[in-house]
């Protein structure tokens, strides 16, 4: 693993890239696409990117946990979560590059 970190400056980048806008509408058009996924998950809504995943929030409830280290029970308050599904292809990529 190279430790590297895909930031939006670098998405903004790869779509400057590739569709040949300039940088700053590459920016807000990033920066859209990325309002529009977090404003719909906070909503409630499903975001399902196909051949890549599946971006959801769950509502856990509350219940009893345990410090592990002095092993007192704590109330762990219910919450909401948000939990990512990779594709099948997603995960067969992912697969497909530890082999090498």
């Amino acid at each position: 693993m190279t430790g590297k970190t895909l930031t939006r400056m670098d998405l903004s980048e790869a779509v400057f890239r590739e569709v040949g806008l300039s940088r700053n509408e590459c920016a807000q058009l990033v920066e859209s696409v990325l309002t529009l996924m977090s404003d719909a998950l906070v909503g409630g809504e499903t975001v399902k990117i196909s051949s890549f995943g599946t971006f959801s929030v769950r509502d856990k409830t509350s219940r009893m946990g345990r410090n592990p280290k002095t092993g007192e029970e704590v109330p762990i308050s219910p919450r909401r979560v948000l939990s990512f599904r990779p594709s099948h292809l997603m995960k067969d990529r992912v697969t497909a590059g530890n082999k090498g």
